[in-house]
């Protein structure tokens, strides 16, 4: 996935996203810090969310389940990634993979899983807490060869 894919996404979710919350297009639009009219043309596919907007729209409503189900995971994860090319530190404990996940290789206690849906890559230790994130797969792998070490 890249930043233009998840404007798309986004840009395309707008509308559900604001009804799943029970909004009306005043309401998000003060919210998003938009004019209705933007609003309106967003939801109506005429334009595409900036790239601000999607990283507001992940943040403030990160909790969406028709965000997370069009992303396979948590929004504001994939902009991290996306704007920062990969996250490495730990983070929060995940629910281990059970649903948008599929492991690809397991070492020393930690696991890289891609995500089926964004297709990005992330490390898990046994407590199923995040350590990594990338799009990059040969750099996840080497990541989890350095934290296995270690």
């Amino acid at each position: 996935m890249n930043i233009d894919q998840m404007i798309e996404i986004v840009s395309s979710k707008m509308k559900l996203i604001r009804i799943e919350r029970g909004y009306t297009q005043d309401k998000m639009a003060m919210i998003l810090g938009l004019s209705k009219k933007t609003l309106v043309q967003i939801e109506k596919q005429r334009t595409k969310a900036n790239w601000t907007t999607v990283a507001a729209v992940s943040a403030l409503f990160r909790n969406s389940e028709i965000l997370r189900s069009a992303l396979g995971g948590d929004p504001v994860e994939i902009v991290e990634i996306l704007a920062h090319e990969e996250i490495d530190r730990p983070k929060e404990q995940t629910l281990g993979g059970k649903v948008w996940w599929r492991d690809v290789k397991c070492e020393k206690g930690y696991r890289l899983q891609q995500n089926v849906i964004s297709q990005h890559f992330r490390i898990l230790d046994e407590d199923n807490h995040r350590w990594y994130s990338s799009f990059d797969e040969a750099e996840a792998n080497e990541r989890l060869s350095e934290l296995a070490q270690s």
